[in-house]
């Protein structure tokens, strides 16, 4: 059985063509991207400890061996933060220190403080499976019309999967759904993920399994948005972590002149509220 760590490795491997990293390509493979041999010369390990690693028979690779493979694939700064998350997701998942525990719901009213200060800003806490946990209201006036904050427990994960109105909003689907796959990769703890996973796979069906175990490292560009009212919305995008809680702070901003006018059109349409809470 494998482990994340060992399934992104491969899967770096395989998507990495020779010439990207100056090396000789010596012709017609079996498998696509680089040979076991090309990494583990260049990472300064053996091809069995490197094919160990990747079939998660070695669970606990040392710091040391993690950056000589981040060096000999040449990931990049997130890629390689990714690569340490997951060497500590699959030594827990050996030692069986996750938890099962659900992802926390309750925001600290400090943290409720914090967010109030930024209004009359478009922000949100959320937390890394998708749920809108708190949000100011310009958040909501920009999310009122499109679903998102429909029902008792908004999930942006789950919206952008399973509802068809996520599609027409998020024009860069593609790139929205593999940020909200990859998320739940860096969930408080495994289960979570897992737990979110078994309820929306389901629903969501494969596009969304198959997102989940590809583990792309997004780059979190400008979000654009079509709204149905405002029209075309571009919005740059700041996250504070919340270590302590496992949770996010996510402002909007807008991106340009037309965005921000919008914006303020739908705040004034539905006028100055308080801060609303999902508990």
């Amino acid at each position: 059985m494998g482990t994340p760590l060992g399934d992104f490795l491969r899967l770096k491997r395989d998507s990495t063509q020779p010439e990207q990293l100056g090396l000789p390509d010596h012709g017609r493979r079996r498998s696509p991207g680089l040979r076991r041999s090309d990494v583990a010369t260049r990472a300064g390990v053996s091809v069995e400890y490197l094919t160990r690693i990747e079939q998660g028979r070695d669970r606990n690779p040392s710091v040391a061996v993690l950056h000589a493979l981040c060096d000999a694939l040449a990931l990049t700064p997130a890629e390689r933060e990714h690569v340490r998350y997951l060497a500590k997701v699959s030594g827990d998942e050996c030692t069986g220190h996750l938890g099962r525990e659900p992802a926390r719901r309750d925001v600290r009213p400090s943290v409720r403080e914090t967010l109030r200060l930024l209004e009359p800003g478009v922000a949100v806490i959320t937390n890394r499976l998708g749920d809108l946990l708190v949000w100011t209201p310009a958040y909501e006036a920009v999310a009122a019309g499109t679903g998102l904050l429909d029902g008792d427990a908004p999930n942006l994960t789950r919206y952008v999967f399973t509802d068809p109105r996520a599609r027409s909003l998020f024009p860069d689907w593609d790139e929205v759904a593999d940020e909200q796959v990859f998320d739940l990769w860096l969930g408080p703890k495994a289960e979570n993920a897992e737990w979110l996973a078994a309820e929306l796979a389901p629903a969501a069906g494969p596009e969304f399994t198959r997102r989940l175990n590809r583990h792309k490292v997004p780059e979190r560009g400008v979000l654009r948005v079509h709204h149905p009212d405002a029209g075309d919305l571009r919005l740059r995008r700041e996250f504070l972590e919340l270590p302590s809680d496992a949770q996010l702070l996510l402002v909007l901003l807008p991106d340009d002149e037309a965005t921000s006018r919008a914006i303020a059109r739908l705040a004034a349409r539905t006028g100055h509220g308080r801060l609303r809470a999902i508990s």
